[in-house]
């Protein structure tokens, strides 16, 4: 027996909200959940600031990342039971694959860091190559257990994560328009939100999945269950992922992070900062080891230390970030963007420093993940195998999909301290506040009501 085929001598199962059961067999599975790397992501929260707008969003990317692996291992189970490869290249599934397969899937967002995407914006990192580093670097514990399978295993691992492994299928079950990691998150998400229109019938989208030469495609007679995807897919987006509370948290917590490395990067401040962790991205010289000590709680610790600090704008931002005081909001159109000027001027005439206390936030700038067919990739066809096994693409069948294919409703936001819509008692800033708010009417910039 190989590392790579030993199994533990009683399978281990992990409680789960969404899956039930995540069951573990393999030894090597086991010892890639147990590396510090992999527990790591129980700090890191799969939402980031969503928690602020659904209380019930406190999953971790830990939890998110063994329901992909248990949701890869299901769709293993079920091709090799009903299309198990006979001959060479007949392209069907082969159970070789399994394990290369599950190990990407379990270490798919391995290298997500704290606050993942608002981090990533203002220090210039990148999950993706730095998920592939973890993996691939002989410095890390995930790669020392991949490469006990074989010397070139880590490779094999990284290369289905960034779509060059040579068999089609093993990367769609991990990335395309309808796999593991989209799956799980829309089902764990929807859950811990409250959300229940992000729920659908995965049971019936796994028992109708098949693979093809071509990679993964969809019986005809389960059509339906993969259209209720869809839209629960749009829906999640429109309602829960770019919420534009949790947009306005993000946008603190973003002015916050610039706040302070403006600061560091001026001598007077940089000694008493004592962002230590930090100190590596403020430089832009930061190793694997400096990323991997961070986590959403050590960043949380240091907002904690800036609420005392001399400077007003970082331990206002900090304070406003701890106690969930998001920046408001207005949508603005092409029509109306000429008065954010105004706006952002008006800001500064109440005290604010426009540059940390105004933003533009745009949702269409923001990773959605539309179902777009058009654009002829693999990762944008949904394929729906008919009888005779010929392929038809999923909005060429659903008019509902071809409906929403391509398309997202979004908005483009200005935001500012929610002071500004207030009334204040100091005299001097009413006047301000009073032609403010001339220039809002339900939530939409406006030309200005007169008086």
């Amino acid at each position: 027996m190989t590392y790579a085929t030993q199994k533990i001598g009683r399978e281990k199962v992990f409680r789960d909200p969404v899956h039930n059961y995540i069951r573990v067999d393999y030894q090597v599975i086991l010892d890639l959940i147990d590396t510090p790397e992999f527990q790591r992501l129980r700090r890191i929260k799969q939402l980031g600031t969503t928690n602020s707008t659904f209380q019930g969003a406190e999953h971790s990317r830990f939890t998110h990342s063994l329901g992909v692996y248990e949701i890869t291992r299901q769709i293993c189970d079920q091709f090799q039971l009903n299309y198990p490869s006979q001959v060479a290249g007949d392209g069907l599934w082969d159970d070789q694959e399994r394990l290369v397969a599950l190990c990407a899937a379990l270490l798919h967002d391995i290298g997500h860091g704290a606050y993942s995407h608002t981090f990533e914006h203002i220090f210039e990192t990148d999950h993706e190559a730095i998920t592939r580093e973890i993996i691939t670097s002989d410095s890390t514990h995930v790669n020392q257990i991949l490469q006990r399978v074989a010397p070139d295993f880590p490779q094999k691992v990284a290369s289905v994560i960034d779509h060059t492994y040579p068999n089609p299928q093993v990367v769609q079950m991990i990335s395309s328009q309808i796999d593991a990691d989209r799956m799980d998150y829309l089902l764990r998400d929807a859950y811990n939100t409250g959300t229940k229109y992000g729920e659908f019938d995965l049971t019936r989208v796994l028992r109708v999945m098949r693979p093809y030469q071509g990679g993964i495609a969809f019986l005809a007679n389960g059509m339906h269950a993969v259209e209720d995807y869809i839209v629960s897919r749009f829906q999640m987006y429109q309602q829960v992922y770019f919420h534009p509370v949790s947009r306005g948290m993000e946008v603190v917590l973003q002015r916050l992070l610039q706040r302070a490395k403006m600061l560091y990067e001026q001598p007077e401040h940089a000694q008493n900062l004592a962002p230590q962790l930090l100190i590596p991205f403020f430089k832009k010289q930061f190793t694997l080891d400096d990323y991997l000590k961070l986590d959403d709680g050590v960043l949380n610790t240091y907002f904690i230390y800036w609420l005392d600090y001399p400077d007003q704008i970082l331990n206002d931002l900090a304070n406003r970030f701890l106690s969930r005081r998001p920046f408001k909001s207005v949508r603005f159109t092409t029509e109306t963007e000429r008065y954010l000027p105004k706006l952002q001027t008006l800001t500064e005439q109440a005290g604010y420093d426009a540059t940390y206390y105004t933003a533009v936030n745009n949702s269409f700038d923001l990773p959605y993940d539309a179902y777009d067919p058009s654009s002829k990739t693999p990762k944008t066809q949904i394929e729906i195998m008919q009888s005779d096994g010929t392929l038809e693409e999923l909005s060429s069948l659903s008019p509902l999909v071809a409906a929403i294919s391509g398309k997202f409703s979004g908005d483009e936001r200005f935001y500012f301290p929610k002071e500004m819509l207030a009334n204040s008692d100091i005299e001097l800033f009413q006047p301000i506040y009073q032609e403010f708010k001339r220039y809002i009417n339900n939530g939409s910039l406006q030309k200005p009501t007169t008086d």
